[in-house]
């Protein structure tokens, strides 16, 4: 599978690696000498980036790539990767892009900026349906359904669709970025639910950090290749919790995908010799609801002993979801819940009982004995002990928890800026 990546990343011009750490003058020469030699004179392009929830320097690299196009083309405009994550405000984007000092005009001018509204439905295309024959052929025969292809019609707009975005092990996919920035980054309901579906199906645990076409991505792929634009992509590494560079690629989306992977795979994953008994996870304010906390346990888990726990530390974060109240109805189960109930559950967006089982981790399911969770999770947040407990997980008053005492336990992993880096066991 390594090779099959090492032969995708050749076809990429890249930059760095997993010992480095890139100059702003080195980025910036890249990105120019990359797109200069790109046929894009006269033609529409449409940025596809990362909100906020995404570490990267991303106004370095909007600024490089905007000094590289503008006079160029005839059009430029970015959106916003929610796929379905609450909309950025414009003060947020304004310092997500780095604008809010002299405002977007003055700083990239001619740019124009956008949201990517998933909950209207003027906002999508449809490109086409993947097959259920083909769904069950490229999912390995997990699921056997036919799926509307819908995307954002910015991106159909548009002569090209440039991706630019981060590398990280990633809980659906393997590892995120490439294709993932339009399917589901900007994509319509019935694919976000196929692909996080059979993420789901074949779990976390097992998918998060596989270095290869997974059958998701290649799911993603297929989809990818419906989108009318000439499709491009500068993918990064980025050092986690900062704005360092490791590495950076241009190319295709699978191209420069296949080579950030390879570096992130050696850049964003630890391993520990023996499982630990406990994680608190100390979560950073750019995830600001448990929708995107929840990264922190997923890149946790694997290292946790069973019957173990893990601590999501997040005294910032008030609300479960912003936008999907149906977490509420089902709360936090195991893959085996829903699928061994799946009459009571089909009808509930399969995103959402993804999210579930990506939360709850590992876990066995009778209807006799009920529900056997391999790990607790427990929530030490803003939000009400009422609705942690309706969710069916733990709770933890903040006003209780001693970091100190966690710190100095050798049965426990504390872990800062949780959520992008992958823990796993040698």
């Amino acid at each position: 599978m390594t090779e099959i990546i090492a032969d995708l990343a050749a076809s990429a011009a890249s930059i760095g690696g997993p010992g480095a750490t890139l100059t702003p003058d080195q980025v910036e020469s890249f990105i120019r000498t990359q797109l200069d030699a790109t046929d894009l004179d006269g033609k529409s392009v449409c940025l596809v980036i990362p909100d906020g929830t995404r570490s990267s320097p991303l106004p370095l690299l909007l600024t490089a790539v905007h000094a590289a196009l503008h006079g160029r083309v005839s059009r430029l405009t970015a959106v916003v990767a929610l796929g379905t994550h609450v909309a950025m405000s414009e003060q947020a984007l304004a310092h997500h892009l780095g604008y809010e000092e002299r405002g977007l005009e003055a700083t990239y001018p001619g740019l124009s900026v956008l949201n990517h509204e998933w909950w209207k439905p003027e906002t999508f295309v449809t490109l086409g349906t993947i097959s259920a024959e083909r769904v069950d052929e490229l999912s390995g025969g997990l699921l056997s359904v036919p799926a509307e292809v819908a995307l954002n019609r910015a991106v159909v707009d548009h002569d090209v669709a440039l991706v630019i975005g981060p590398v990280f092990p990633h809980e659906v996919v393997g590892f995120s970025g490439g294709n993932k920035y339009f399917f589901p980054g900007i994509a319509g309901q019935q694919i976000i639910d196929l692909t996080h579906w059979v993420g789901a199906l074949i779990t976390s645990t097992q998918i998060i950090g596989t270095l290869g076409i997974t059958p998701v991505r290649a799911l993603i792929n297929e989809a990818a290749a419906m989108i009318p634009s000439t499709r491009l992509a500068l993918c990064v590494v980025a050092k986690s919790g900062s704005y360092d560079l490791h590495a950076a690629a241009f190319g295709s989306p699978e191209a420069a995908w296949a080579a950030c992977a390879l570096v992130s795979s050696e850049t964003h994953v630890k391993y520990l010799d023996r499982p630990v008994k406990r994680v608190v996870s100390l979560i950073p304010e750019k995830y600001e609801d448990i929708w995107t906390a929840a990264k922190g346990f997923y890149k946790l888990e694997p290292v946790v002993a069973d019957g173990g726990e893990v601590i999501i530390y997040a005294p910032h974060v008030r609300e479960i979801s912003f936008v999907h109240d149906e977490i509420y109805d089902i709360g936090y189960h195991c893959r085996d819940y829903f699928v061994k109930q799946w009459d009571r559950f089909s009808g509930i967006h399969w995103g959402v009982l993804a999210h579930s089982t990506h939360l709850r981790g590992a876990g066995s399911y009778d209807p006799d004995t009920g529900e056997q969770c391999r790990v607790d999770v427990t929530l030490c947040t803003g939000i009400s002990e009422q609705k942690v407990r309706q969710v069916s997980l733990g709770f933890l008053s903040p006003d209780d928890f001693d970091l100190a005492a966690y710190e100095s336990d050798p049965d426990t992993l504390v872990v800062p800026n949780a959520g992008e880096t992958l823990f796993r066991l040698r």
